[in-house]
């Protein structure tokens, strides 16, 4: 008789973790590393076609921002961290803004950006408020900056860090940078 079956019809002798632990300790390191870019261009396709970025994006409007205009902390929804960015002016030289870096890149500059999409302040403030859309992708570190200019000079308040862990945003650390953080 064949090998016994689990209630699932899957062989009992070796997991699909161990199967898969297994088929990657065969690959060279070259080929373990494209694996992983192939994984997460997957990952991000998967991500572009799984739903209506516009209506992702412009509910977020509606709630990704506090009452002093800047964006809150991103957050998980489907197969995306919406992550909310602003900047808020009373004057050219004066300002404070929040943004979110993805693996030590400004989201817009990222190369898993799906879509961001950009509106001026609301009222009396100069500015801008913006929504973008990256993948959930196992492992993605995800920075909150909060800044403030004036006169002329720009510096870091306060960086919140987060993980993605098991499809959740997971907070990891919370800085507050000092005042030789600060640059023009």
């Amino acid at each position: 008789m064949g090998s016994q079956s689990n209630d699932n019809g899957r062989d009992s002798g070796m997991s699909e973790s161990a199967m898969w632990s297994f088929f990657i300790e065969e690959l060279a390191d070259s080929e373990l590393q494209n694996l992983h870019v192939e994984m997460q261009n997957e990952i991000l396709r998967r991500a572009i076609r799984s739903g209506n970025h516009e209506s992702i994006i412009q509910q977020a409007f509606g709630i990704a921002f506090d009452r002093s205009g800047l964006g809150v902390n991103p957050w998980i929804e489907g197969k995306f961290l919406v992550c909310p960015g602003a900047l808020v002016s009373k004057s050219a030289g004066n300002h404070r803004c929040r943004f979110v870096s993805i693996d030590q890149e400004w989201v817009w500059q990222s190369k898993q950006l799906i879509t961001e999409i950009k509106k001026p302040s609301p009222g009396n403030d100069n500015g801008f408020r913006a929504i973008a859309l990256v993948p959930v992708i196992e492992g993605t570190a995800v920075d909150i900056v909060t800044g403030k200019m004036q006169g002329g000079f720009h510096r870091a308040e306060k960086v919140i860090s987060f993980e993605v862990k098991q499809e959740q945003l997971v907070e990891v650390s919370q800085r507050v940078i000092s005042i030789e953080g600060m640059h023009s």
